[in-house]
């Protein structure tokens, strides 16, 4: 497999889609080419990001590495 076909492949192996001897020869591509593996790596990052950006907190619920100060501003801002 060339670094192209990986590209051309990358969803269907993420969405488990790949026939059996397709999903080889990709799994041995990546552990053969340092350059795809970064890439895959950084693309599931990047949709690891995408969905969790989608996915709004319950309401009234403040993620624990919003600093403080910003939750008081903003809460100080609102009733104003």
């Amino acid at each position: 497999m060339t670094c192209r076909e990986f590209v051309d492949f990358l969803m269907e192996y993420l969405e488990g889609g790949l026939e059996p001897r397709v999903r080889r020869g990709f799994e041995g591509h990546v552990s053969a080419c340092p350059s795809c593996e970064t890439y895959l790596e950084t693309y599931r990052e990047t949709l690891r990001l995408g969905r969790e950006l989608l996915c709004d907190p319950p309401e009234g619920e403040v993620p624990d590495d919003v600093p403080e100060e910003l939750v008081a501003a903003i809460l100080a801002a609102r009733s104003e």
